[in-house]
C-alpha cells in the first residue's frame, strides 16, 4: 500500500493502539529537557525531536491535549503536520494553542498550483487556530513534474512568497522521498529547509540519503529528517498492521528503534520526526531526553541487522 493510500485508509480507521506501557515518572518530567538544534541559517532553535501530527489522528481532543501539553513539558517545541493526515489538523490546533508562542509550527500543501495551494493553506491557518506558520513545506514534492509545476507560472511558490510577504508564513521547505527531486529543487531554489528519509537501512542498502544530505549541508539549509525508525515495508498481502498509523514497518520495540534513531540523531541534523503510533513517539522523546552518539559496537550491530532488508525506497522511485 502506498504512503497516500494508507494515510487516507487510517484517517477512517479506528485509533491506533495504545502504548502497552506507562512510562516511568522521571522520564515526564522537564527537569532534563530534550536539546535543541539550529534550523540552518534561520537562527531558530528546535527540538531534536519533532511531533508528528500523525499522533493526535484520530484521538480524542482530551487525549491529544494531554500528549501535547506532556511534549511540550518534555522540552519539545517542533511540531509539523499536514491536511493530508485525517483530522490531525483539528485536533492539533486547539491542543497547542496554549503554547504556540513558543512553539515553531511546521505545515504542509499537496497543491502545486497557486490556487488550491492558497486554499489549503488558509484552511490550516483555521484548523491550526494561528495566524501564522513557522514553516510552510511543499508536500512529498517527489516527481520532477510536480517541482516544475509549483515553480512555473502560476505555480504553488507563487502562494508561498505571497504568503511570506503577508507574514502568514516565515520559511519555506518541502518534503521529499526521491533524492533526484531533492537535488533538483535544492539546485533551482533557495529553500530554508527539508524534510526527507534519513534511516539506517536506506543509507546502506539503497544508498538513499548521502547526497541530499551533502547538499543540504552545503547550501546551509535546516535538516528535518523522516523515517528514523523505520525499517522495510510491510509483508505483501498484509491487510492489518500492528502499528496502524505506520504504513512501513518500523524498527523492533524498543531497542532497534531507539538505535536507530541515535543513528539518524547522529548525522548534522536540526530534528527526526518519529512515526506516529503513540508508543513509539514517546520511546523517542526518552531517546532524546537522554540522548548519546552510537557507540561503534552498536552501529555495527544495527547495521548487520539492516542487511539484505528491503528498503521503504528505492533510488529513482517517484513514489
Amino acid at each position: 500500500m502506498e504512503r497516500r493510500e494508507f494515510i487516507k485508509t487510517a484517517a477512517i480507521t479506528a485509533a491506533a493502539v495504545a502504548s502497552s506501557s506507562q512510562l516511568p515518572a522521571s522520564a515526564k518530567t522537564s527537569s532534563n529537557p530534550i536539546a535543541r538544534r539550529p534550523l540552518g541559517r534561520t537562527g531558530e532553535s528546535l527540538s531534536i525531536i519533532g511531533f508528528g501530527g500523525i499522533v493526535v489522528m484520530n484521538e480524542t481532543t482530551g487525549e491529544a491535549s494531554n500528549i501535547v501539553a506532556e511534549a511540550v513539558d518534555r522540552g519539545i517545541n517542533y511540531f509539523d503536520v499536514a491536511p493530508s493526515y485525517g483530522n490531525a489538523q483539528e485536533r492539533l490546533g486547539p491542543a497547542l494553542a496554549p503554547y504556540r508562542k513558543n512553539c515553531f509550527l511546521a505545515c504542509k500543501t499537496e497543491g502545486r498550483k497557486k490556487e488550491d495551494s492558497r486554499k489549503q493553506l488558509e484552511e490550516s491557518l483555521r484548523l491550526l487556530q494561528t495566524d501564522h506558520l513557522d514553516l510552510y513545506q511543499f508536500h512529498a514534492l517527489t516527481k520532477m513534474t510536480d517541482l516544475d509545476t509549483v515553480l512555473g507560472p502560476g505555480g504553488a511558490m507563487e502562494t508561498m512568497e505571497a504568503a511570506k510577504k503577508e507574514g502568514k508564513i516565515r520559511y519555506i521547505g518541502f518534503s521529499v522521498h526521491s533524492a533526484e527531486t531533492a537535488v533538483a529543487a535544492m539546485e533551482r531554489y533557495n529553500f530554508d529547509t527539508i524534510l526527507f528519509p534519513l534511516n539506517w537501512v536506506l543509507f546502506t542498502q539503497a544508498g538513499f540519503g548521502p547526497q541530499i544530505l551533502k547538499m543540504a549541508q552545503e547550501k546551509k539549509m535546516g535538516i528535518l529528517a523522516l523515517k528514523s525508525m523505520a525499517k522495510t515495508v510491510w509483508p505483501t498481502g498484509m491487510k492489518e498492521h500492528p502499528q496502524p498509523k505506520c504504513w512501513y514497518q518500523p524498527a523492533a520495540f524498543p531497542h532497534e528503534a531507539s538505535l536507530g534513531l541515535r543513528w539518524t540523531l547522529g548525522h548534522p541534523i536540526t530534528a527526526a520526526i518519529p512515526p506516529g503510533d503513540e508508543q513509539y513517539f514517546r520511546l523517542a522523546m526518552d531517546v532524546a531526553q537522554n540522548y548519546k552518539p552510537l557507540e561503534d559496537h552498536e552501529e555495527q550491530a544495527l547495521l548487520t541487522g539492516g542487511h539484505g532488508v528491503e528498503p521503504i525506497f528505492h533510488l529513482g522511485n517517484d513514489v
